[in-house]
């Protein structure tokens, strides 16, 4: 394994032949840290996931190399093994190379598989963390994840295994007291909400399913586990979404002070092949 570069010279900019996993965040580009923009902005190659917005990928200099490799439901432009050697092929060539992640690369992002083979290969890297989806969104659709009254705890969970199943663990879920987060499980919504009952939250527990957060097309739609099932199919809610479950979700009336109606500058279109987060948090 290469040594790590000292951080000083992280810092003076993106350094030939290593690569940068970096959160993009949740779809606002404005929620790009500073150490993610100037990346970006001195790359020779940019690898960039499904829910990155062009606003970001716009900040590469005119020369960079764009290259798209995101996912979305049945619908992998490359698996995670090609992306993987992708970035090993473009960093032994000795290029800049940004990996930017949707929201955080560590959090449902895929970046600790990346790394781990990044690493193999002896090539070195930098992680930059990124916005997730959770905090992000949940924020923007004015749900605080704790809250004294509320919540004294967060589970972040996916809303279903590697092999496609939703064996998880129901009763660690289905704790009161705590406010859980669902990445990717609009699709099997009725069968969460069920399961969440069954293992012991009361039907009457308040949730919600947050679509596109943080974008000028955010939409919420909010009821109790025993409707919201109904509720997001009603709205016609789809992916890219996500759950939020909890007693917090009562505080959205009150606390909801995003106005997607008004598109902020820098939040333009998304991607024009971005319809899921599928099946990464981000990619």
């Amino acid at each position: 394994m290469s040594p790590v570069p000292d951080l000083a010279a992280f810092r003076a900019g993106p350094l030939p032949g290593h690569v940068y996993l970096v959160g993009a965040g949740p779809g606002d580009p404005e929620l790009l840290t500073l150490r993610g923009a100037r990346l970006v902005a001195a790359a020779d190659v940019v690898v960039y996931d499904n829910l990155v917005a062009p606003a970001i990928i716009d900040l590469a200099p005119a020369a960079a190399e764009r290259i798209y490799v995101g996912k979305k439901a049945a619908d992998h432009t490359l698996p995670q093994h090609e992306i993987n050697a992708l970035l090993v092929r473009l960093a032994q060539a000795g290029k800049r190379v940004v990996r930017l992640k949707g929201g955080d690369p560590f959090i449902f992002g895929r970046g600790g598989e990346e790394m781990e083979e990044l690493l193999e290969a002896g090539i070195t890297v930098e992680v930059v963390p990124g916005v997730t989806a959770a905090a992000g969104i949940a924020a923007y659709a004015g749900i605080p994840l704790t809250h004294r009254d509320h919540a004294q705890s967060v589970v972040l969970t996916t809303g279903y295994l590697k092999n496609g199943s939703l064996d998880l663990d129901w009763p660690l879920l289905a704790h009161r007291g705590q406010t859980l987060v669902i990445y990717m499980g609009v699709s099997r919504l009725a069968e969460i909400c069920a399961q969440l009952v069954a293992h012991g939250l009361p039907a009457s527990t308040p949730a919600a399913v947050i679509e596109r957060g943080t974008t000028h097309a955010q939409r919420v739609a909010r009821a109790d586990l025993a409707t919201l099932a109904d509720e997001v199919k009603r709205q016609g809610i789809r992916p890219p979404s996500l759950t939020v479950v909890g007693d917090v979700v009562s505080l959205y009336p009150r606390l909801s002070w995003f106005q997607p109606s008004e598109p902020p500058q820098s939040a333009p279109a998304p991607h024009a092949g971005c319809t899921a987060v599928h099946p990464d948090e981000q990619g």
